[in-house]
């Protein structure tokens, strides 16, 4: 199986992407992460993504706030799959990082979650995988449908309240 790379601008995002790492833990996908930044490391955060694809990677999630340059730099320097996750920051509750994540130019293409989405990042980077592994499909099938029984038990509940109203 390919590994997922999470990359963060600053270690300040550990946080919010620990939320990833445990999803990704959760499914038993094999991860490293790593402090780059856009900005400060330039010449690093390029030859990491340069080299992903040989390095057994098959998707990179890149969290950065701010300028939030980190996912178009490394989707700039490889051919895998690129996750942002635009990070919540106090100057603009992240809608900045959030456009500089979406807006890439033509050719360039990352796939962006929420502000702060990194379970989604790392689900949709658990999905990519899954394309190719059938181990990983069958798991994520099975949470999606606990995730539907636990709607329809939260309905049921509700009709059984409504009687009583």
């Amino acid at each position: 199986m390919k590994k997922v790379a999470v990359i963060m601008g600053s270690d300040s995002d550990l946080p919010v992407v620990s939320k990833a790492v445990k999803e990704l833990r959760s499914y038993g996908v094999e991860f490293e992460c790593h402090v780059m930044s856009a900005h400060r490391t330039p010449e690093l955060a390029a030859q990491f993504a340069s080299s992903a694809k040989d390095n057994g990677f098959g998707v990179i999630i890149c969290a950065a706030g701010m300028a939030a340059h980190l996912a178009g730099v490394v989707a700039g320097h490889t051919t895998l799959p690129v996750i942002g996750i635009p990070m919540k920051s106090a100057s603009l509750d992240g809608l900045d990082a959030l456009l500089a994540t979406v807006m890439m130019p033509p050719g360039v293409p990352v796939a962006t979650v929420g502000i702060d989405g990194a379970k989604n990042a790392a689900l949709l980077a658990v999905q990519i995988l899954a394309l190719s592994d059938e181990g990983l499909a069958e798991k994520l099938a099975e949470e999606k449908k606990k995730m539907a029984d636990a709607v329809a038990e939260k309905d049921a509940a509700l009709q059984g309240k409504l009687e009583s109203l």
